[in-house]
């Protein structure tokens, strides 16, 4: 006979590994809701730190701000300490949770206006604001918060991002391997195109907002592409659930002892556990295409500063061009660095999901990450039902 405390580990082994809608019976008030509460205590802590900080002024302002960040980090460890039992909340206390975070962004700015008749603003700014300028601003900011904490929470983002972290020092510490492998295809495509005067001009007078969205328009593209990639992918993986297959899976997580005698049957996704994965595969195959793009970047910014001297600039923008911050370098350069770099990343990031030999060297990894949790998903699934949990 299973123990169900196997169940509950593997169930805490899918959280740490970023997909926690593996879990059966994965909803808001079972799962999410108290995973959340370290992030939205420290929203709500924050906010009342920041009406005690108006009152205060001079040294004791610092010695508060001190106090406020110390008790802001204890709470959200110990909180984070309690919800890795995984507790499952009753209805009552899942009203009682909402209904205590809606009710601080009104309570905040009704307390300021009470003490200072009048709402400063956040930003630091003279002009006093109405006490329902204040609501309507702190209403959005806990929403938002609010929001961006279940998206976050729901596909196991603070995980991932931990694992992206660790790849991205991995890859750092291969980066001579993965820049020289990745570096030349994508110089063939755009060296010669840094070179274009219309797009000196363009970048001249292009601001950094705009540059900003053609950057979010090709990291939209990787993920795109990321997703139909891993339709393919889910399909093959479902129904290579072999034993000796799944033993191997199996190995190092909870369910390493559990004997497996013969196949188990393919388990279907819905719709949010597909989305955890493809989430999953989308932040590694970023955080991968980010590191090509700052080699890239410098690349482009080195070669600029060595070939484009301020003369040549100048004749290809057609006036003197204009300086950045950045040691007066010309803002055309690192604007086309930053379009090459985003492009270049871009373009690595589909090829290494499509060619063969990039595939195994720098998409494979990923995807065998995946086939695992689906893996040891089959015989979780399996575990569960024989547990009776």
């Amino acid at each position: 006979m299973i123990s169900p405390a196997v169940v509950r580990r593997t169930e805490q082994w899918f959280v740490r590994q970023g997909a926690p809608t593996m879990i059966e019976g994965y909803g808001f008030r079972s799962h999410v809701l108290p995973r959340m509460l370290p992030a939205l205590t420290f929203v709500a802590v924050g906010s009342l730190a920041w009406l005690v900080l108006q009152q205060s002024a001079g040294l004791s302002r610092w010695v508060l701000l001190g106090l406020i960040v110390a008790v802001m980090v204890s709470a959200w460890v110990l909180l984070s300490l309690f919800v890795r039992r995984m507790p499952n909340f009753s209805p009552r206390m899942t009203v009682l949770v909402l209904v205590v975070y809606a009710a601080i962004p009104v309570i905040t700015p009704l307390v300021q206006s009470a003490i200072d008749i009048r709402f400063t603003a956040p930003d630091g700014d003279a002009d006093p604001e109405p006490v329902w300028g204040a609501l309507i601003w702190f209403v959005v900011v806990f929403a938002v918060a609010f929001l961006a904490t279940m998206l976050a929470t729901t596909y196991g983002l603070g995980s991932l991002l931990k694992a992206a972290i660790r790849h991205v020092i991995a890859d750092l510490r291969n980066s001579v391997h993965l820049i020289g492998r990745a570096l030349p295809p994508m110089l063939f495509v755009t060296l010669f195109l840094f070179f274009t005067g219309e797009l000196w001009q363009a970048m001249n007078r292009l601001s950094w907002q705009r540059v900003s969205l053609v950057v979010l328009m090709f990291a939209a593209i990787t993920v795109l592409a990321a997703a139909a990639r891993l339709r393919d992918e889910i399909g093959r993986v479902e129904q290579d659930l072999r034993p000796e297959v799944l033993q191997v899976a199996c190995k190092g997580t909870p369910l390493s002892g559990v004997e497996i005698t013969e196949p188990l049957p393919p388990r279907r996704l819905n719709g949010r556990q597909s989305r955890n994965l493809l989430v999953m595969l989308a932040i590694r195959q970023l955080v991968q295409a980010a590191v090509i793009g700052l080699a890239l970047f410098a690349f482009f910014v080195v070669l600029g500063l060595i070939v484009v001297t301020p003369e040549i600039a100048e004749q290809w923008i057609g006036e003197r061009p204009t300086p950045s911050k950045l040691f007066g370098v010309p803002a055309a350069m690192l604007r086309n660095a930053t379009l090459f770099a985003a492009f270049g990343s871009m373009y690595f990031s589909v090829i290494s999901m499509s060619d063969a030999e990039h595939r195994r060297q720098f998409f494979a990894p990923v995807i065998e990450k995946v086939e695992r949790t689906l893996e040891v998903r089959a015989v979780y699934l399996d575990v569960r039902e024989r547990a009776g949990a």
